[in-house]
């Protein structure tokens, strides 16, 4: 994606089902849960690159001994610092300890992340927020090892500011105002609730405290904890916990917004934000990777029984559809089909925007992730000049040559890399002038293989803020001298912010709401942005998303030209056109992910709605502040 958008995070959680001991036998080392670990957060890079946690449990050991270990990092690569201080803490206490390389119960004993239950994260910093302290997982710690809660999640709560309140009303006095802290206190209390009832019902028997531990860890209901703390939950998670003496769950929004994948056998259950890391991590079949479904709950117990509960009510199925467009590896086997979809279905539009001129046409893709889209519609090139070549052959002369079948099969679609990045290069200068000759230099292009005469089409994931093609990629392909510039969106017009996860929450930032604007004011409809600035500031309905008045009077294809406009410099040579893909073939190509509110404007909760509109007044206000 040429303009970068950031993800909020990945989880992963290991739960090994055999003793240590059986590891160790089958796989040579203590140490396998943890390699599992190292593997799946970094085959989860893609999802976070800010900072990165681990924490681990070890199950019934003896009173004393240090039997949950955390680690978090926000250096430059965080999931290499964490490891590498796991690996040199665990190589200085045996280096200290020479004997005691093969002893597992020793290991065990004195050595920190040697456990039975992992869980991981990774994510990326969101407004400003990149402190250690944001970094998850979040521990909420105690005595009593059942009120032990540890908690990592890829989520985004719409009213965190309501929840902050129920805590308050509770009796509790938050520490910070985050969601995280917030979600994690809400589910601890209720967590300290169930634990006080079941010890209750056992001091009612007469039986003792520390007869009562083993029945709590029995008998802890986290399917209740989960329905009670997430009533009034409003956005999209997947939420990952683990409980001190060793149960551990995830849990997935009511409409499925964001992802979370599982796997079981009788060694391990592992969970992930992505279906392929597990394939690849524990190589098992596509088939035997499971969705969590929405609004259901994977409890594991400490004995190691594991089900899958339904927490809350099922809400019509909406998945992010960015998670298949740009965000989860192109590995997935769907995933990647998906994408080559777009870039088929979309083809018909560019060969219109050339007049079928393939032969004066050279086709790229910037940047790397926006190749398998491009596949698909180069494929769809060959397609439709095979059927021309068809055409041509069996309605020529009868006594066709073979010379001249040969030249006309020769034909075929003009496949180049033209714009490499450099990774090396960086924005360091902070005058404006300066930077934005910087900027315009981050990708070098590949000369000698477009002509004066040719149409250059280059195909990209998305045009979110439009920044980058205007001050770097336009400019840069211009210097080409292609005849016309055709930038391809395989996403359709990203309209409405985000507020489930992924770091767009201003409408200002998006140039097609820019573009709409300017459209507004060419049109003399001005009228239009105060109406829907008054439905939005004084109205409490949270049902209707008024913003879409902004776009109503206008196609699709004019907002397009009034991007091109916008985007496109005065001294560019070449004629730019942009090109998004339509909501129609979105869901064509992508038809299990129907969340599309970016898109449409068609949030999946109540709190989407009230946020659209809270932004917009924040947009009209000249507040440069996010909505939630």
């Amino acid at each position: 994606m040429s303009d970068a958008l950031k993800h909020e995070c990945g989880i992963a959680l290991v739960r090994l089902l055999k003793p240590l001991e059986f590891y160790k036998k089958k796989y040579g080392t203590s140490f396998y849960g943890i390699q599992k670990m190292y593997l799946l957060l970094e085959k989860q890079h893609n999802r976070g690159q800010d900072g990165a946690g681990f924490a681990s449990i070890k199950l019934d050991v003896k009173p004393g001994t240090r039997y949950i270990s955390r680690i978090r990092s926000n250096e430059q690569q965080p999931i290499q610092d964490i490891f590498k201080q796991i690996n040199d803490k665990i190589n200085a206490i045996l280096d200290k300890n020479p004997d005691k390389k093969n002893d597992l119960n020793w290991q065990i004993e004195n050595m920190p992340y040697v456990g039975n239950v992992f869980l991981g994260h990774v994510r990326y910093g969101t407004f400003g927020r990149n402190s250690i302290e944001s970094v998850h997982p979040f521990l909420r710690q105690s005595n009593w090892k059942h009120k032990n809660l540890i908690m990592a999640g890829n989520f985004n709560m719409t009213n965190s500011s309501e929840l902050l309140e129920e805590l308050i009303e509770l009796g509790q006095h938050p520490k910070e105002n985050t969601d995280t802290v917030t979600i994690m206190e809400k589910i601890g209390h209720f967590l300290d609730d169930e634990v006080q009832s079941i010890y209750q019902k056992c001091k009612e028997q007469g039986i003792t405290k520390k007869e009562a531990s083993a029945i709590i860890e029995r008998d802890l209901n986290i399917k209740k904890i989960l329905r009670r703390a997430s009533k009034n939950w409003d956005g999209g998670y997947a939420m990952t916990g683990l409980i001190g003496h060793g149960d551990a769950f995830v849990l997935r929004d009511p409409a499925g917004i964001r992802p979370a994948f599982y796997y079981q056998d009788n060694e391990v259950v592992v969970v992930a934000s992505e279906r392929p890391v597990i394939q690849t991590v524990f190589n098992v079949d596509i088939n035997k990777v499971k969705e969590l479904e929405p609004a259901h709950g994977l409890i594991i117990k400490k004995n190691g029984k594991t089900s899958i509960k339904k927490i809350r009510n099922v809400l019509e199925k909406k998945a992010c559809s960015f998670e298949r467009i740009y965000f989860s590896r192109g590995s997935d086997a769907s995933i990647y089909k998906e994408r080559k979809d777009l870039g088929k279905l979309i083809f018909p539009k560019v060969l219109e925007a050339i007049k079928d001129d393939i032969t004066n046409t050279v086709f790229s893709y910037i940047p790397n992730t926006a190749e398998t889209s491009f596949f698909g519609m180069t494929e769809e090139a060959e397609i439709y000049l095979n059927k021309r070549k068809t055409n041509i052959i069996l309605k020529g002369k009868q006594d066709i040559s073979a010379e001249e079948i040969t030249k006309v099969l020769a034909v075929r679609p003009r496949i180049e890399k033209i714009a490499i990045k450099d990774v090396k290069l960086r924005t360091f200068i902070a005058d404006d002038n300066s930077r934005d000759d910087l900027v315009a230099h981050v990708y070098d292009v590949t000369y000698g293989v477009v002509k004066l005469t040719d149409n250059l089409v280059v195909i990209d994931d998305s045009i979110v803020r439009g920044t980058t093609l205007k001050q770097s990629i336009i400019r840069i392909l211009d210097r080409l001298n292609p005849k016309k510039i055709i930038i391809v969106s395989s996403a359709p017009q990203i309209r409405y912010p985000d507020c489930y996860g992924i770091d767009m929450a201003k409408l200002g930032d998006f140039i097609a709401f820019r573009a709409a604007i300017e459209l507004l004011k060419d049109t003399k409809q001005e009228q239009i942005i105060e109406d829907v600035y008054q439905h939005c500031n004084t109205s409490n309905s949270t049902q209707e998303n008024f913003v879409k008045a902004i776009y109503k009077s206008f196609t699709p294809e004019q907002i397009s030209t009034k991007i091109a406009e916008l985007l496109t410099d005065k001294n560019t040579k070449a004629t730019v056109k942009i090109i998004y893909q339509d909501i129609k073939n979105l869901h064509k190509a992508i038809p299990n992910h129907k969340g599309d509110w970016y898109f449409t404007g068609n949030y999946p909760t109540i709190g989407g709605v009230k946020f659209v509109n809270k932004a917009f007044v924040n947009y009209y206000q000249g507040n440069n502040e996010r909505a939630y």
